[in-house]
């Protein structure tokens, strides 16, 4: 459906004065004309958007709901001469990422790098709830979202996702545990200290899955949200832990763990998920081209 925002630019006019004549009077045109512009605007969106209040007009309910998404187009142009200017004055290249709660910050680090290869890049990186950033992603607040899942079939988002990598699942073991280790993997987790992330994380209901599979009966003792903090608990000493494959090495050298066992056909995914409008931020095709 075609619309025409000079139409639109009108009614909002008239829905701030409150009148006809004063929205003329504010624009400098006949009220006739403003009249027949908002009747315009009403017979394309198929809605009335005002009714007759005593002696002046009234916002129907769909006017104001009309009036909200007018509010956010309008104030968005006033603010453009500011945000040109700031463009013109700053010549670094600005994303601004998603990045799903319970994603692995080591991965998501290096889901990065390709960025970071060019010159005079700002990266603007908001963590939060899955269902939230797509939210964020879909009114265009949002570059890219980052997750470990794609987002759901919802022809209202209009997004899509795109799988980055995925990677295999392994267990971790800090060196203050490994001589608590009395049996053999992964019967050994009935015993030792175990630490595991959420169900936030999609990965859990494999782990779970896995665990009956295997009649391991574990010794939870912390469930996390937030994979960094899970690390921190587990760098610590307190337990053992699940993560991708693709993370062996940065936490063997940089945080002494040792591999206690694999997860055998468990997958930990990696999505990037972006908003179907026409121009892209050529940041956005970086991440996903790897």
């Amino acid at each position: 459906m075609l619309y025409n925002y000079r139409h639109l630019y009108y009614f909002w006019v008239v829905a701030k004065e409150g009148s006809m004549s004063k929205a003329a009077e504010r624009l400098n045109m006949a009220i006739q004309t403003i009249s027949a512009q908002v009747h315009e605007l009403e017979k394309s969106l198929g809605y009335l958007l005002f009714k007759p209040a005593g002696r002046g007009i009234a916002l129907t309910e769909s006017g104001f709901k009309a009036l909200e998404i007018a509010d956010q187009i309008f104030s968005l142009g006033e603010k453009l001469p500011e945000l040109l200017r700031d463009a013109a004055n700053s010549p670094k290249s600005k994303i601004t990422i998603g990045i799903s709660d319970g994603l692995s910050k080591l991965v998501t680090r290096r889901l990065l790098d390709p960025i970071f290869q060019k010159q005079d890049i700002q990266l603007v990186a908001h963590e939060g709830e899955f269902e939230d950033l797509l939210a964020e992603l879909a009114l265009h607040r949002l570059d890219i979202v980052l997750a470990d899942r794609p987002a759901p079939n919802n022809k209202n988002l209009n997004v899509y996702s795109e799988e980055l990598i995925r990677s295999s699942i392994a267990w971790y073991i800090p060196h203050q545990l490994i001589k608590q280790i009395k049996h053999g993997f992964p019967e050994c987790l009935n015993h030792i200290p175990v630490l595991l992330p959420t169900s936030h994380s999609t990965v859990r209901l494999s782990i779970d899955q896995w665990f009956m599979k295997n009649r391991v009966s574990p010794n939870i003792i912390g469930e996390f949200e937030d994979s960094a903090l899970l690390k921190t608990f587990a760098v610590s000493g307190l337990g053992v832990f699940p993560a991708g494959k693709i993370i062996q090495k940065e936490l063997e050298d940089t945080y002494a763990m040792k591999v206690l066992g694999d997860c055998v056909d468990i997958f930990e995914y990696f999505y990037a998920i972006r908003s179907e409008k026409k121009i892209q931020n050529p940041l956005v095709e970086a991440i996903i081209r790897g």
